[in-house]
């Protein structure tokens, strides 16, 4: 039973929220009403709703106060917000504070039934890694299954004295005595399509440890094997099997069928040849990796790798370097879908893509935007854009059966792209901008004596006053107001040098028409009043 809490002061809102979620479909069968933050923390503790939508303007208790407060008290709890202001700072304190999105009103159905499906999907998945934690420790027992990781990841690696690490695993683990010879097998999570890492994303350990179990759960049973998590290469899943009564390839299909049911993905596999034990485990590792790796995107048929094909001539994107800068400089989504199809064009025509050339072209896609920020920005680029930029893409464009998307990976790159021009175009607007600020500084500095306000500032610039009062703090450290203030003092400094001028003759010089309060800003400026300054300045 999945219940929900909507926290929001005016009734209609509420009523409004009950009609547009399709809540049979989501699987909720219980809907609790409170009318602001505190009323929401009594019915939280009172009927424990796993997921909470709520208003950040209420009274009593207001919507960043209750995300404060589940966060700290009640931090399963999935938050929504749904809200009339359009505030970058709630947005940020909604996100700090566990929520998963924020909803603008007058909401939107699709938008609020998309939130809902999200926070859903996390409450199941992490109910599903209580159950699944609970059953691995019942079947485990007492096993300490981050210590035998790191036994099993020295044994196929080059840590340790392989016959030493074998006796630990089999006092401290079971391992049977008699293993004399032993094939291994990898799975790697970097080869998983990207709808499918998106649902385990803020829990990517539940996903090796769905994986693992899945595997144990025939390995283990006739004692055929076992599976870990290679901690040198977090993303893979290794298989030590050593019982051959039944083929090698029959008991990875029995694994993968599981994998495919639980998961509902038909995973590749890489497998390395049986090989002396522990002697000789590295090796078919090694083998296995390479196979996985080096498996050929463009054949469609077979999930079992045992052999790398023949090595070929590295088709290098850095070539490509040119055509992509230009398409990303000219800002034309038609110039950027272009120069991306012909880079598309070239690995057509190849006959074996790997899925280790395509985390080589990764790695140049992100030397090659580096590069492109440092000769575009001495500044650092806006954050969002910034990071879209060099944020290598989440996954391989591979599809739910492990073979080479060509749209999604075009997606991938014009993705990339657009966010490249989009910070191009923002640093030379940025670069304008602060011609502009500064503008504003040299016509302060001319015109000082004149009244000026940050109004008559916007009015000549054809600019906000709040962009003004912003980006003037930025650039200058003060306010208009500060900045005007020193300039006055500065020239009346200046002015005071001359005994034949009155303070009151220098004040309205300055562009003060008030003697005591041109007196009050000096000496709030200098500790001194202008009288004194003269005399100091006279006895020198």
């Amino acid at each position: 039973m999945m219940k929900v809490l909507i926290a929001d002061d005016e009734k209609h809102v509420r009523e409004a929220i009950k009609m547009l979620a399709d809540w049979n479909s989501h699987g909720i069968t219980e809907i609790i009403e409170a009318e602001d933050g505190q009323s929401a923390v009594d019915l939280i503790m009172e009927h424990s709703p796993q997921i909470v939508m709520t208003d950040m303007r209420m009274p009593r208790m207001d919507g960043t106060r209750l995300l404060e407060w589940i966060k700290n008290n009640q931090p399963a709890v999935k938050s929504i917000v749904i809200s009339g202001y359009d505030d970058f700072e709630l947005v940020r304190h909604a996100i700090r504070n566990g929520g998963l999105d924020y909803i603008l009103k007058p909401v939107d159905p699709d938008e609020l039934n998309e939130a809902l499906n999200k926070a859903v999907e996390e409450v199941r998945l992490e109910t599903l890694q209580d159950r699944l934690s609970a059953r691995k420790n019942r079947e485990l027992n007492q096993m300490k299954p981050h210590y035998a990781d790191k036994l099993l990841t020295d044994l196929i690696g080059s840590h340790g004295n392989r016959d030493e690490l074998a006796r630990q695993l089999q006092e401290e683990f079971g391992l049977p005595r008699e293993i004399e010879a032993a094939s291994a097998a990898v799975i790697s999570t970097a080869q998983l399509d990207q709808e499918l890492l998106d649902k385990f994303r803020p829990m990517r350990q539940l996903l090796y440890f769905t994986l693992i179990n899945i595997c144990n759960e025939v390995l283990l049973a006739w004692q055929k094997g076992i599976a870990f998590h290679n901690l040198n290469n977090p993303e893979e899943i290794v298989l030590l099997i050593w019982e051959e009564t039944m083929p090698l390839q029959t008991t990875l299909a029995e694994i993968r069928s599981g994998i495919d049911l639980t998961l509902h993905r038909q995973v590749h596999i890489g497998a390395g040849p049986r090989q002396p034990f522990p002697a000789g485990i590295a090796a078919s590792y090694h083998d296995a990796h390479q196979a996985l790796w080096q498996r050929n995107l463009n054949e469609p048929a077979g999930w079992l790798h045992t052999a790398a094909p023949p090595s070929q001539k590295p088709q290098r994107l850095a070539a490509h370097e040119d055509s992509f800068r230009t398409a990303a400089l000219s800002g034309s989504a038609d110039s950027i879908s272009s120069a991306v199809d012909g880079w598309m064009e070239q690995v057509r025509k190849l006959a074996c893509v790997t899925p280790a050339q395509l985390k080589q072209w990764n790695s140049e896609w992100d030397w090659m935007l580096k590069q492109w920020m440092d000769l575009d920005s001495n500044a650092p680029a806006p954050g969002p854009d910034k990071d879209a930029m060099l944020e290598l893409p989440p996954s391989l464009p591979l599809d739910p059966l492990g073979r080479l998307s060509y749209p999604l990976w075009k997606t991938q790159y014009e993705g990339r792209l657009i966010a490249a021009s989009r910070i191009m175009t923002q640093q030379h607007s940025r670069d304008n901008n602060n011609h502009i600020i500064h503008d504003i500084a040299k016509y302060l500095e001319n015109h000082y004596a004149e009244d000026i306000s940050l109004q008559d500032m916007a009015a000549r610039f054809f600019l906000s006053r709040e962009y003004i009062s912003r980006r003037f703090k930025q650039e200058f450290g003060v306010n208009i107001s500060e900045f005007l203030a020193d300039v006055r003092i500065a020239k009346a400094k200046l002015l005071l040098l001359n005994p034949q001028l009155r303070i009151s003759q220098i004040a309205e010089m300055v562009g003060y028409q008030d003697e005591k309060y041109f007196s009050k800003v000096f000496k709030k400026q200098e500790g001194r009043t202008p009288n004194d300054y003269r005399k100091d300045q006279s006895s020198h």
